[in-house]
């Protein structure tokens, strides 16, 4: 059996002006630095090998939980092309219409200039198969909200279409499962961080 375990980074700047961040290089913020402080992963991922999106946001993310991670191009953000850097209320109001046009197609979503979720599904898939095809194994990713939404979507046969089936905590470990033919299972979804200490 190989399991994975998904991590969002910590908190940034711009996450607390609501934009998009995307490929974007954006640094953990004071705020999201201080809420890692002594977390590490939870119990079932001691044992892991790691991988990090490249993207300093997750590098620093895996510091901070006392990590060794590979880096890992498939485990970048979502591209969100012409709209990084950008709030949704920002893009509402320029194109309130084709907002709610792009807001109807789920997995097929896809930014101007940009990846669809459906497309991160893609690079998950592919990433996920390289690990089964190395044998059983426990892996762990410090990665981002658009590739674990795309993760659990593939594990939910979620169309990605509102509502969602199932509320994400993002200060919390969400571990799949991938079978040897690429399907992916829910192990447990929300599982809480550890402490610096609790885990040997």
């Amino acid at each position: 059996m190989t399991m994975i375990g998904f991590i969002r980074h910590g908190a940034t700047e711009w996450n607390a002006e609501h934009r998009i961040q995307g490929l974007r290089d954006v640094p953990l913020s004071a705020e999201g630095r201080t809420a890692l402080e002594g977390a590490r992963p939870p119990a079932l991922l001691a044992r892991a090998h790691w991988y990090a999106s490249p993207l300093l946001r997750a590098v620093e993310t895996a510091e901070m939980l006392g990590l060794m991670a590979m880096p890992e191009p498939l485990l970048l953000e979502m591209d969100w092309g012409e709209w990084e850097g950008r709030t949704v209320a920002e893009l509402r109001t320029a194109d309130p219409e084709g907002m709610k046009v792009n807001e109807t197609r789920g997995l097929n979503f896809r930014p101007p200039g940009g990846e669809s979720p459906r497309d991160v599904q893609a690079r998950i898939k592919d990433w996920a198969e390289a690990l089964v095809d190395q044998g059983p194994g426990v892996y762990g990713a410090v990665t981002h909200k658009g590739v674990i939404r795309a993760a659990v979507a593939l594990a939910l046969g979620w169309d990605m279409l509102p509502p969602d089936p199932v509320k994400l905590k993002w200060n919390a470990a969400h571990i799949l499962r991938v079978t040897t033919a690429g399907a992916f299972e829910v192990v447990e979804l929300n599982v809480p961080f550890g402490r610096m200490g609790e885990i040997r």
